[in-house]
């Protein structure tokens, strides 16, 4: 093919930006390209907030043609969670087509190395980037997050996320040289000698199999993780949410054509209504790296079927916070009321579980009882809501009707602590909104262990009632070990506790975050800075991203000669 954008020009368009990228990786410091305020776009080529929303107007009710080989028809489907049918139409593929065309472009993507395939990554994140408010619109109507949580989230850190796995892959490529001479000395006679090449190649075709709640932030990693190590990805999104990995398939194809690569190296898996390719497509041979986000029973089976391929799962947990004590009462339900009512608790990373002693908690408000902490922090959701509007723009909007179920399903496993309410969004009447509920629950009671044992994805969370720090910390393991969890949190003054669920975290491999009380909450994590699971514990196999993310997307394969 011939090559619009040349490796030379790729290099010195965003050579820099990779290399910072893999200082803040090695430093953890706060660093990002990507602006998160979106009056930050509509220079250089960038969309601003009214062109953004007039691109995403235009692809409404429009066939997305992606140009790729063995389209044997057209599907669709997707209703936005705020009521507007989005109308899109997307190529539905023939396997048998498809996969080979993907495969026959790996070659020449290898051969490019790890610099070229890095930039010519970092050039398919900055065109997404500069159409991040059209994207923006693309999350918010197919997750049902609210307008900037969509164009933060699914925006910049997202992008954000994309590029620390490009740096990571980058790492782990160039850590064996090229090449290398080989010198032994043998005594008296000559020496052995020899030249020794080595070359990372691609495992084969990576299927990235995407989320409803997240679809790019919980997407990119994998896809760019597959695609800077040398293998084709094939993209299959959720069925509700499409569209942005789509417009994310047909940015990378336009990019991959104009640096002179195979187009086919990414492509797009839509399917019909219940067709439900993701177990097909799991078990082609051709399918060598899976990357899913999504339901624990799913994700067993891909661990427990795909046999053929290398399989990193981000499943459910349930999350824990241990409330023992606080130095600040105010800002510990503040942000505890933050975190548990962001995108209506869509998240894996959202609290489930708060573990409170039930002889309850000392704080700097004076000694404050089970019941109290429950009610406050009944209050202080109460007040961050109180308002529709502020409401709204926090909550979103339920994604999908199981988590409606899950959420009235709640009040009825114990005492309702704060009952959920129902929110009219003026712009979008269709939308379901709702406020979340908090339920008691004892922990010595065997009846309340299946409700807070089992993650209730949504806007649920219980206050589960212990017996002492130890009790909670026991807990804590258990769940963790038994369940899994991406996050963890606790609120404690005292040294030996905090040490003691430190303690816990550590061995469970659980990330931790202890008495946060300002603008960083439990269920946000940063790009190049923070692990987003460990990958140690049931709740996720992989971390995003660190190095085990990305090495074994790859093998390094040596041929030597004599010299």
């Amino acid at each position: 093919m011939t090559a619009a954008l040349s490796a030379h020009e790729l290099i010195a368009r965003h050579r820099s930006t990779l290399d910072q990228a893999l200082e803040a990786i090695r430093t953890r410091a706060y660093w990002s390209p990507h602006p998160e305020h979106p009056k930050a776009y509509g220079e250089n080529g960038s969309l601003d907030a009214a062109a953004g929303k007039a691109a995403f107007d235009a692809l409404l009710g429009s066939r997305l043609d992606l140009g790729q080989p063995g389209t044997d028809d057209w599907v669709g489907g997707e209703t936005s969670p705020y009521g507007v049918d989005l109308g899109v139409t997307y190529p539905h593929a023939d396997l048998d087509v498809l996969l080979p065309a993907m495969k026959a472009g790996q070659r020449a993507w290898r051969d490019a190395g790890a610099e070229q395939r890095a930039v010519v990554c970092l050039e398919i994140l900055k065109r997404i980037s500069d159409r991040t408010h059209e994207f923006a619109h693309a999350v918010m109507h197919t997750s049902g997050q609210a307008f900037m949580m969509a164009f933060q989230a699914g925006g910049p850190h997202a992008q954000d996320r994309g590029l620390e796995a490009v740096a990571y892959a980058y790492v782990e490529q160039v850590r064996t040289p090229d090449n290398a001479e080989w010198t032994k000395p043998q005594g008296k006679r000559d020496p052995l000698a020899m030249n020794k090449q080595f070359t990372p190649v691609p495992r084969g075709i990576a299927l990235m199999i995407g989320c409803n709640t997240f679809p790019t932030w919980n997407g990119y990693p994998g896809l760019f993780a597959s695609l800077a190590t040398g293998n084709a990805v094939l993209v299959k999104p959720h069925p509700r949410a499409v569209l942005p990995l789509a417009l994310t398939v047909q940015v990378a194809r336009e990019v991959l054509a104009e640096a002179g690569f195979d187009p086919n190296l990414v492509a797009l898996a839509a399917e019909r209504p219940g067709e439900g390719i993701a177990k097909t497509l799991a078990l082609r041979p051709e399918i060598r790296i899976i990357d899913y986000t999504g339901s624990t029973e799913f994700g067993d089976w891909l661990e427990a079927n795909a046999r053929q391929a290398q399989v990193y799962t981000e499943k459910a947990g349930v999350n824990t916070v241990v409330v023992h004590s606080t130095s600040d009462y105010k800002g510990m339900l503040s942000n505890l009321a933050f975190s548990l009512s962001l995108y209506s608790g869509q998240m894996c990373t959202t609290p489930q579980n708060l573990l409170v002693p039930r002889e309850g908690i000392s704080t700097d408000q004076g000694p404050k009882s089970y019941d109290e902490v429950v009610a406050d922090l009944a209050k202080a959701v109460d007040g961050l809501l109180g308002d529709d509007a502020r409401a709204n723009a926090l909550l979103g909007a339920i994604v999908n009707p199981d988590v409606k179920a899950r959420l009235e399903a709640a009040a009825g496993l114990g005492e309702v602590a704060l009952a959920s309410r129902e929110i009219t969004n003026p712009d979008f009447p269709d939308a379901v909104v709702r406020t979340p509920v908090i339920v008691k629950l004892d922990g010595a009671k065997p009846d309340d262990e299946a409700a807070y044992m089992s993650e209730c994805f949504g806007p649920v969370s219980f206050a589960v009632a212990v017996d002492s720090a130890e009790d909670a910390a026991e807990l804590l393991r258990r769940t963790v070990r038994e369940k899994g969890a991406m996050t963890v949190g606790a609120y404690t003054t005292d040294p030996e506790v905090e040490q003691t669920v430190q303690e816990v975290c550590l061995e469970e491999a659980a990330q931790l975050s202890l008495n946060l009380t300002g603008g960083v909450y439990v269920n946000q994590t940063a790009a190049f800075s923070d692990f987003h699971g460990s990958g140690g514990n049931p709740a996720a196999s992989a971390a995003l991203c660190d190095g085990a993310f990305v090495a074994n997307r790859f093998r390094v394969v040596e041929v030597r000669r004599d010299a």
